[in-house]
């Protein structure tokens, strides 16, 4: 039976090796070891349940779903998720189409207004406005398609965001911790923890937070490593094994995710790629620290603080690219 890597399937299926350690995790995948070999290895049914997995989550299934779906023996349990997902996107399509429709009124009344020079007023008919209060302003992921290619095709479409935060990191002093080998987010968390709890970092600096960022990058050739920082009072003092660093901040875009959702990375560096006020700033070490960009913890040393590590609070982190004006 053949074998991959988790680096192999990672680029083949263009799938985060952090994305697939956390399938495992919560019990969507599992892996192999191979004797005198330190890392993941999977098989072909575990290759093909992935394949399954990355089709599901461009339908926007949500993960708690897609357990249930690949562990269901009952079609009718399947059925009913399936159902759930279509009765969701037919409200999504309805307030869709009243978009439409109110779009065309506005742009009917533009067109008549610029041509008798009268400045557009978009709250001049009570019964439109009613309507669009009535709107949501969430973003509508649909299109109609059926095909692998297609269904890919849109998910490139779709998968815009516009929802990315300018934010200025301020300098600051960190505590750090770096480690490279098997599950280095794990060990990383462990000890940045364990400085948390041991020094009351949160009742020293309440504002405290925590990123963290590949250190290397995976890849086939290349051991896999985390870092891990947590700002702290300048004048504290930091045990051994982590060490002391000055970050100098800088300016960031940032997107927010449920933990898991890596993939979304690829998102928010093409959205760098192609602003139009702002360009990536990568570092000039590159794929060594994950070009600069960072994932901040949110409210992790308060979870940490109160004893709840796994993930922090909710398991919500910010993606940060690094960023400057054109």
């Amino acid at each position: 039976m053949t074998m991959m890597t988790i680096s192999e399937v990672s680029r083949t299926f263009n799938v985060s090796t952090r994305t697939l350690r956390y399938y495992e995790q919560i019990g969507l995948l599992s892996s192999l070891r191979k004797e005198d070999y330190a890392y993941r290895m999977y098989d072909e049914n575990v290759v093909r349940r992935l394949q399954q997995i990355i089709v599901l989550r461009k339908l926007r299934i949500s993960l708690k779903e897609i357990a249930v779906i690949l562990e269901n023996i009952e079609y009718n349990s399947i059925l009913s998720i399936f159902l759930e997902n279509i009765q969701e996107l037919d409200s999504e399509i309805v307030a869709l189409s009243t978009i439409r429709d109110i779009l065309k009124i506005f742009v009917s009344r533009l067109d008549k207004d610029l041509q008798e020079n009268v400045k557009l007023d978009l709250l001049h008919d009570d019964d439109i406005i009613k309507v669009v209060d009535a709107l949501s302003l969430s973003r509508t992921n649909f299109k109609e398609e059926c095909s692998v290619e297609k269904l890919s095709k849109a998910n490139e479409t779709l998968r815009k965001l516009e929802n990315v935060r300018i934010v200025l990191l301020p300098s600051c002093t960190v505590a750090s911790y770096h480690y490279i080998g098997e599950n280095p987010e794990d060990t990383v968390g462990a000890q940045i923890n364990k400085f948390i709890q041991e020094c009351k970092l949160y009742e020293l600096k309440p504002d405290a937070r925590m990123f963290g960022f590949n250190h290397p990058n995976p890849s086939k050739d290349n051991p896999y490593g985390y870092e891990s920082w947590v700002t702290i009072p300048e004048d504290l003092e930091v045990p051994k094994p982590l060490t002391k660093k000055y970050f100098e901040g800088g300016l960031y875009g940032a997107h927010s995710i449920k933990f898991g959702d890596f993939h979304e990375w690829q998102l928010l560096c093409k959205w760098a790629e192609n602003n139009e006020k702002y360009i990536p700033n990568y570092s000039e070490l590159g794929e060594e620290i994950m070009g600069g960009c960072l994932e901040e913890h949110l409210n992790w040393v308060y979870s940490s603080h109160m004893g709840w590590p796994e993930d922090g609070i909710d398991g919500m982190l910010d993606l940060l690219v690094p960023i400057k004006l054109k």
